[in-house]
């Protein structure tokens, strides 16, 4: 058994809450297990400086952590400075929701995702994505029902689960108490006609098989199809 008690190919409870910030064109408070995630996305008109002139938008995002988010006190990045982890998330976030924007469709403007982690019980990455897309499709319905923009740019879903080898047996869904203890630990990001975005798998021990990889891409699927409704029945 699981230290949960759930079965290996059993989700943590998911809950994905669209509008909770009244002040943003879109949010979404998402929770996975005992991991709790506020997204919120913000509509600019101002086009990055660098893709100014070249008739698409862009779609960036920002991860943190509050300093409660886990059993000790965390230092505010603002003042630390932000990890090599932050800025891999939050890279991470950003291309997995590009990759279902047409950008030139967006126009020259940008939307901005910021992921806050209220609390963290493993798993936070994946569940900011899958918060994120909520966010990002109520953005643009705003922007599509004030004639900002005529066509929603959005081609797809995309939705995250992380998998994992825990006592040498594929498992879907990680708390921390897995994750931190799997001897293989992978992240999925798959869209709602089934595109890989991204794969990120390590070895923590022994090195996995292919059996074992195309088990845990399996399981991430099936994970990832149950996300995709759940992000529409959300909004």
């Amino acid at each position: 058994m699981r230290p949960s008690g759930r079965s290996f190919n059993e989700m943590r409870a998911v809950s994905l809450e669209a509008g909770v910030a009244k002040h943003a064109e879109g949010s979404c408070l998402v929770k996975f297990g005992d991991t709790h995630v506020l997204v919120t996305a913000t509509w600019d008109e101002m086009t990055p400086p660098w893709l100014r002139g070249q008739g698409r938008g862009w779609v960036t995002a920002e991860y943190g952590m509050l300093p409660r988010s886990t059993n000790e006190r965390m230092k505010r990045e603002a003042k630390a400075g932000q990890s090599g982890r932050t800025q891999e998330i939050q890279r991470l976030i950003g291309r997995a929701l590009r990759a279902v924007v047409d950008l030139k469709a967006l126009g020259e403007r940008q939307i901005l995702i910021d992921c806050d982690v209220l609390q963290a019980d493993g798993g936070t990455r994946t569940a900011s994505i899958t918060g994120a897309w909520v966010a990002l499709k109520q953005c643009l319905n705003w922007a599509t029902s004030n004639g900002i923009i005529k066509k929603d740019p959005l081609v797809d879903t995309v939705a995250a689960i992380s998998c994992g080898i825990v006592n040498g047996a594929p498992a879907l869904d990680l708390d921390y108490a897995e994750d931190s203890t799997a001897g293989t630990d992978a992240n999925f990001v798959i869209t709602g006609k089934g595109g890989l975005v991204e794969v990120q798998g390590t070895a923590e021990g022994a090195p996995f098989s292919d059996e074992q990889f195309l088990a845990l891409l399996a399981m991430a699927r099936a994970g990832c199809t149950d996300l995709a409704r759940m992000q529409q029945e959300a909004l």
